[in-house]
């Protein structure tokens, strides 16, 4: 049902943008105007993009049909549909780009709140199909209660994980906000601190490594049973898939963006857009894109790990042990 409303609300809007209204839309990554609170002028755009109209209406024709389908015919083939759906939902969001604008945008930095909207309701809608995934996959196995230890090199990666935001991120823009010139020339410094308040800089220094914190979740007792303290929850099982799939898309998005960003940097160093000296220079911001590469990477190992420790067993397998 949740499914259904979000694709039917999402078609309505893009037809709604097909028919000539522009509430909710944004052109901030299309026109060169500076407006993020207006969307960028997105109220004179007048051709609107195929992915963002026609494109996106498709889509939800197919996203509707899945739903059809999962709710009608439940199995694993449609299962598997509604994870490739939520997939989908979760990388266009792209969550990473959330992790760093929505506490810039609290801490007083102009957003683009239509797409920082967006990117919401995207994600959400990811985590309702996960939700359908699950609903409708055939129950075949049985998950062991109790906690289940972790191999050991998943602790190890996970405390690298958890590291690495803090040593290769935290520490140095917390002194690039203390206005210390660390691996980065006194010109680009200054420009941070012309562009960036106090407290945006604070927020976007210690968010991702807070953050980053969870993955030790995937090592500990409480992210496989709910803490005494959590309302209603207290120890229960946390759904696997709860962890595995949000960590696992956090992985991709991480890895993702180390690849494409060193790439284009690579890119532009070859066509002589940016110098060698200019890297050189600025070292701590291209070994930030390293950062974001390893991080992605062993954020992926520990989660496949806890993937392994918490895997369900055959309940004839699970019976048959209980009864020796």
């Amino acid at each position: 049902m949740a499914c259904g409303v979000f694709v039917v609300a999402e078609v309505t809007l893009r037809a709604y943008w097909i028919a000539g209204g522009r509430w909710g839309y944004t052109a901030c990554d299309r026109t060169g105007l500076v407006d993020p609170a207006g969307g960028c002028g997105a109220a004179r755009v007048e051709t609107l993009p195929f992915w963002a109209g026609w494109g996106a209406v498709g889509v939800g024709a197919a996203l509707a049909v899945l739903v059809v389908c999962a709710v009608r015919f439940p199995g694993r083939y449609s299962a598997a549909g509604s994870w490739a759906a939520a997939v989908l939902l979760l990388v266009l969001a792209f969550p990473l780009h959330l992790l760093f604008e929505i506490p810039a945008a609290l801490a007083g930095r102009p957003s683009d709140w239509r797409d920082l909207g967006a990117r919401v309701v995207l994600a959400t809608g990811g985590l309702l199909f996960i939700g359908l995934a699950n609903s409708c996959a055939p129950r075949r196995e049985a998950r062991e209660a109790g906690y289940r230890p972790v191999p050991r090199w998943t602790r190890r990666w996970a405390y690298v994980a958890a590291a690495l935001p803090v040593v290769g991120w935290a520490v140095p823009h917390g002194l690039w906000v203390l206005g210390v010139p660390f691996g980065i020339p006194q010109r680009q410094l200054d420009d941070i601190h012309r562009n960036l308040s106090t407290w945006t800089g604070v927020a976007i220094t210690l968010v991702p490594p807070l953050a980053g914190l969870l993955v030790l979740g995937l090592t500990q007792r409480w992210g496989q049973q709910f803490p005494r303290w959590v309302p209603g929850l207290r120890g229960r099982q946390v759904p696997r898939l709860l962890a595995v799939v949000p960590a696992g898309v956090a992985a991709l998005t991480l890895v993702t963006y180390g690849v494409l960003s060193t790439a284009v940097l690579v890119r532009q160093v070859l066509t002589g857009d940016t110098q060698w000296s200019d890297v050189r220079e600025g070292w701590a911001v291209t070994a930030t894109l390293l950062v974001f590469l390893c991080w992605g990477a062993a954020l992926g190992v520990t989660t496949t790990g806890y993937a392994i420790a918490t895997r369900p067993r055959p309940e004839r397998a699970t019976s048959t042990a209980l009864s020796l």
